[in-house]
């Protein structure tokens, strides 16, 4: 049995320790917590070594998968790598010892990111305003769609509650317009791909408050129509929200202000090369056109003739968390950008197109391509070609694909969305990996796609050498077994 397979716990042993530290000279002082929250036996920690600690976590770390250890090919989410700088920096004690409640005037260099930053957003997107206070993308889409009702009711526009969301749209558009209390109708895509303008048409009206959309699409396409979808749209008058998570293949191309949007969010963990994953730390910092400027949430970094102060005054759309979103994802981000400088961000885009069509195309006579238009950053099959079906035996499935990738050191990439295709399955190369690590994953998928043809159960047994291999991932969510309590009651 491999040393991973135990848990801490199976190695502890009554009265072992990993070190001792001298009985503190200070007096005990008695606890300040009410007596009913304090335990009445002390807690059922394993009794280990250090050596037994240090193999415990190292190990877990090793069984992890990370773009620092191998290619990530993760649609719709750009996990590209992060350049280690950014930690560097975002490390610093300049930074890192600060305190959110400091006075203003005691952080101006911290104050100085956030306008810096702002300058660097609105130049790359075309808006003209951000705030950095959302914590995540979703966080951002909620706080974009305040901004959008915040707008429509300073009018006196109260009608204004119904949001459009493509069929083929990001999950949480639909559900952030909920939170915030939108009626959501779908816009359906055509035979292309793409949102379908004449169906688009009939949902215009007075009760519009705006239409949430990414460009590139989720299938990585580009949105050829959207000035006239924009046009449509401001006619009836109702804003343009754009879901930055597919930004990637636009940075230093194409700017969502220049394509008529009012309103986005960006991913900075995503597009802006800073730590994403594992449920956080995330930032979904939101722009605007210059007439929404007073609906932005507050506190807002503004200039004044004394240094950096914060505004939270005005007409905005309230306080959306307890400060200034997370720092030092915004920091890893600034760093990212000062460090690649105006000439090489124009790359970022084209290179991560180049990537994305490159392995297209030398996939698609192994996998079902349904929409065989150029890509942008990311692009969608429909399972294999040849999935080895045949009389008494089952083919192989997408989800066979994405665990027997993991047999050969590659993270699978995102499968069954967007939900446009039953067995769908979507590739985000990045622009940050290199012709030899896309040519191996190449490789890889058609090894791959030929034992599908060939013998299908060796996918269906996949992955053979990872440490765990098909969990029950439904009873995993419903019934969760989070401590050792747990697991020795289950047996």
């Amino acid at each position: 049995m491999r040393y991973y397979d135990h848990l801490i716990f199976d190695y502890s042993e009554e009265g072992r320790r990993g070190y001792t530290l001298p009985k503190a000279a200070a007096p005990e002082v008695s606890s300040a917590l009410p007596e009913g929250l304090r335990r009445s036996s002390a807690p059922a920690l394993p009794e280990v070594s250090e050596v037994d600690v240090v193999r415990h976590y190292t190990n877990l770390s090793q069984m992890n998968f990370g773009v620092d250890t191998g290619f990530y090919p993760l649609g719709s989410c750009t996990m590209k790598y992060n350049p280690k700088i950014n930690e560097e920096i975002a490390a610093m004690a300049a930074f890192g010892a600060i305190h959110p409640l400091q006075p203003v005037a005691s952080v101006q260099g911290v104050q100085a990111v956030y306008a810096s930053m702002e300058q660097m957003l609105a130049a790359i997107t075309g808006m003209k305003y951000f705030t950095f206070n959302p914590c995540a993308g979703a966080h951002g889409e909620l706080t974009g769609l305040m901004i959008m009702r915040a707008w429509h009711r300073s009018r006196g526009d109260v009608a204004r509650t119904k949001i459009i969301v493509p069929d083929s749209a990001h999950g949480t558009n639909p559900a952030s317009a909920a939170v915030c209390g939108l009626d959501v109708v779908v816009v359906k895509s055509n035979a292309a791909g793409l949102v379908d303008v004449e169906d688009l048409k009939p949902l215009l009206g007075p009760d519009l408050a705006g239409i949430m959309m990414t460009n590139p699409n989720t299938l990585g396409l580009f949105e050829k129509d959207i000035k006239e979808i924009a046009a449509l749209v401001h006619e009836a008058g109702g804003l343009l929200y754009y879901d930055g998570a597919n930004m990637n293949p636009l940075i230093g191309t194409v700017r969502p202000g220049d394509m008529g949007f009012d309103i986005m969010h960006l991913n900075l963990h995503k597009s802006f090369s800073t730590p994403h994953g594992g449920g956080g730390p995330g930032s979904g910092p939101v722009g605007v056109a210059a007439f929404l400027k007073d609906c932005l949430p507050y506190p807002h970094t503004i200039e004044t003739a004394d240094g950096y102060a914060l505004q939270t005054t005005g007409t905005t759309a309230g306080r959306v968390s307890a400060h200034m979103g997370n720092f030092g994802v915004i920091l890893r981000a600034c760093a990212w950008l000062l460090t690649i400088g105006r000439q090489h961000v124009r790359e970022v885009g084209p290179i991560a197109t180049l990537n994305a069509n490159y392995v297209k195309e030398k996939l698609r006579d192994a996998y079902k391509l349904p929409i065989p238009s150029v890509c942008k950053h990311e692009f969608v099959f429909d399972g294999l070609i040849n999935d080895g079906a045949r009389e008494g035996v089952e083919g192989a499935t997408t989800l066979d694909v994405a665990k027997r990738l993991l047999d050969f050191g590659f993270h699978a990439p995102t499968i069954y969305f967007p939900l446009l295709f039953h067995q769908a399955l979507m590739i985000e190369p990045t622009e940050t990996e290199s012709k030899e690590t896309l040519d191996a994953f190449i490789d890889v998928m058609h090894r791959i796609a030929a034992e599908a043809a060939e013998d299908p159960n060796i996918l269906h047994a996949a992955p053979h050498n990872a440490p765990i291999s098909r969990p029950d991932d439904t009873t995993a969510a419903k019934h969760p077994v989070i401590n050792w309590g747990d697991l020795q009651a289950e047996g």
